[in-house]
């Protein structure tokens, strides 16, 4: 926004009550709403409308928008196939990681396996929630649509996912105690968080919701973070 434009913009927000000047983005750009029962109605349109200003880029002139056109200008980021899978499969992967990571306190002989264990419990379970609740928003299509149902992905082979341990994989560390438990488990958990990685990597080039990328690019600072952590205690 130029100085002249900023300048404006603060003059009328200024004769309007406060909750009247409501900040939207929309395209990339800072729209302002003003005009809510100002003066003479010097900042509706002619039919009575409340108007948007839309500050131009440097050396071009503001626009005024309905907030209808504003709300058309907003970028559509309705969830896709890639989403709604993403979303599916890594509520399970996360569900494996804190099966693996409950066994640690009673099992682990390193207090740094046990902090791990700790911190992946902390961030991993409420991204399970986050996750449970943003299916419950945004519905996956059921199978006869042509799409992923909800339940298309539950129960499927652990194997289909990246980095899942396999059955026998789990049993050999439920069974393992002291430092063969922390070898393992550093081992299972390296390669579990390396295929969450990858899940993110294809939802960040698939997906299409901004809720859905948000949530993958945690997974990849967290994630990526505990891998170097992970194999500098291996």
């Amino acid at each position: 926004m130029d100085m002249a434009t900023a300048r404006r913009v603060r003059e009328k927000l200024g004769n309007v009550p406060g909750r009247c000047a409501v900040a939207l983005v929309a395209a990339g750009l800072l729209l302002t709403l003003v005009g809510c029962q100002g003066d003479g109605g010097a900042d509706r349109a002619d039919d009575g409308q409340a108007v948007i200003v839309a500050p131009g880029r440097p050396g071009e002139k503001s626009r005024t928008l309905t907030p209808e056109q504003a709300a058309k200008a907003k970028p559509d980021d309705s969830p896709n196939a890639a989403d709604h899978a993403y979303v599916q499969r890594m509520i399970e992967h996360h569900r494996q990681a804190l099966t693996m990571s409950a066994l640690a306190p009673q099992r682990a002989a390193a207090d740094g396996v046990k902090r791990l264990a700790d911190r992946i419990t902390a961030a991993q379970k409420p991204e399970i929630g986050a996750m449970q609740k943003w299916l419950a928003r945004h519905p996956a299509p059921s199978a006869g649509s042509g799409g992923h149902g909800q339940g298309h992905d539950q129960g499927h082979d652990h194997g289909a996912m990246p980095g899942m341990a396999t059955e026998q994989q789990l049993k050999e560390l439920t069974e393992a105690k002291g430092a063969d438990f922390d070898r393992l488990f550093l081992k299972l958990m390296t390669a579990h968080h390396e295929g969450a990685l990858t899940m993110a990597g294809e939802a960040l080039a698939g997906g299409n919701n901004v809720a859905v990328e948000e949530m993958a690019n945690e997974v990849v600072a967290t994630q990526s973070a505990e891998i170097h952590r992970m194999r500098a205690m291996g």
